[in-house]
């Protein structure tokens, strides 16, 4: 068997990578965190001028019609370069409306391929009290209430993909809402995450929808796990660059006229670090695989969500613990890729969430064993 990418899926992971080291060295990310812009504009424009922003989305509405394993090509080179742009919640976004919105949702589509950013949090998937954002149903219309908090890029965004709890009149679980954001009803507070990105919280009092602007129930089951996986790529490759990097520095740090690299205790905390992330990539790909063959991937993806935040968090600590005072000197470059790794983290439920849902998962489908088969894969499938 070949589980090498092909030579096509391999060229979109070159040419994102071309693309990021023109825009994404250690001083222009600098000039980044100062700016106080919300995101990279200018490589986001690049971007999407190459069609990197698109890969996901049906071709009969403007994409590339491609699946999620030239994405992931894709969002590991974005995570080693730190590239500050939104392309995995922009097509997920957009391949979402072309699947379950209504025609009126499905002409918002050419706007988000266009290049105008959208407001992307699934954050209600994993609040540990429960969703935060009510999406209430009385006398027949749907109204919004409450906080989501810390959304990306909502501070400028004309529209919000968000999850909502829906109560009322026979309805009952989390829904996607597609949110226009300049309704009456909701305020912004504008903010910036830790690895300088913009975030506003969403406050909406009341704010009434039209009924497409509710997605089906199939919409959450259908995004949910390749958010996950877009994720768990983002970190796999911030993993990959922060571990290089880190073995560089100890290669060359001396100690006692020895590089600290050559001492066992660091030695074996960088296999260690290796290890973890060649656990991840494997857990990660056979997650996309299934994905892209219809197959269930429900547990698969709240396997993947809990190690690649513990990946995140285990390599993120070490990396800063060998650099030592180096490690908490803001204006050397090996800080960024914890914080990339803190908001990666906490984008989506953290492990504890992912675990237990996971087990949840198990206690009814005590059939599941070590082939993938089964009958829970075909019952639990989804549409590609």
């Amino acid at each position: 068997m070949d589980f090498q990418l092909t030579e096509d899926q391999r060229a979109f992971a070159d040419m994102a990578q071309s693309l990021f080291a023109d825009y994404c060295s250690d001083d222009q990310l600098r000039a980044h965190d100062l700016s106080g812009a919300p995101y990279q504009q200018d490589l986001w424009q690049q971007c999407v001028a190459a069609g990197l922003h698109s890969i996901i989305v049906p071709e009969e509405h403007g994409g590339l019609g491609l699946g999620m394993t030239e994405l992931m090509a894709v969002l590991e080179q974005q995570g080693r370069a730190l590239a500050l742009v939104p392309l995995w919640e922009q097509q997920l976004a957009a391949a979402t409306l072309a699947r379950f919105g209504s025609p009126a949702l499905q002409a918002a589509v050419p706007a988000l391929l266009a290049g105008e950013a959208a407001a992307v949090s699934l954050s209600g998937l994993g609040q540990s009290r429960g969703c935060t954002l009510q999406l209430i149903r009385q006398n027949g219309n749907w109204q919004l209430q409450g906080l989501s908090p810390a959304v990306p890029l909502a501070g400028n965004a004309s529209h919000a993909l968000l999850v909502a709890q829906a109560r009322g009149e026979g309805e009952d679980g989390l829904r996607l809402v597609w949110l226009d954001l300049n309704a009456a009803g909701i305020a912004r507070t504008i903010g910036q995450s830790q690895h300088h990105q913009q975030i506003a919280d969403l406050q909406c009092s009341a704010v009434a929808l039209a009924d497409d602007a509710v997605l089906p129930p199939a919409a959450i089951a259908w995004l949910q796990p390749r958010a996950i996986a877009a994720l768990a790529t983002l970190q796999m490759g911030v993993t990959q660059e922060q571990l290089r990097r880190t073995v560089e520095y100890v290669s060359e740090r001396k100690q006692f006229e020895r590089a600290i690299g050559s001492f066992q205790l660091v030695a074996g905390q960088m296999a260690d670090g290796h290890i973890a992330l060649e656990a991840l990539r494997s857990c990660v790909w056979q997650l996309v695989y299934r994905l892209d063959a219809g197959l269930g991937a429900q547990p698969q993806a709240h396997a993947v969500r809990a190690l690649a935040n513990d990946t995140g968090h285990r390599v993120g600590h070490m990396a800063q613990h060998v650099h030592g005072g180096m490690g908490v000197d803001v204006t050397y470059p090996i800080h960024r890729f914890l914080y990339w790794s803190r908001a990666l983290a906490v984008a989506l439920g953290g492990t504890e969430h992912h675990l237990a849902a996971l087990g949840d998962w198990l206690a009814d489908n005590d059939n599941l064993g070590w082939k993938y088969d089964l009958a829970e894969d075909e019952l639990h499938a989804t549409p590609l």
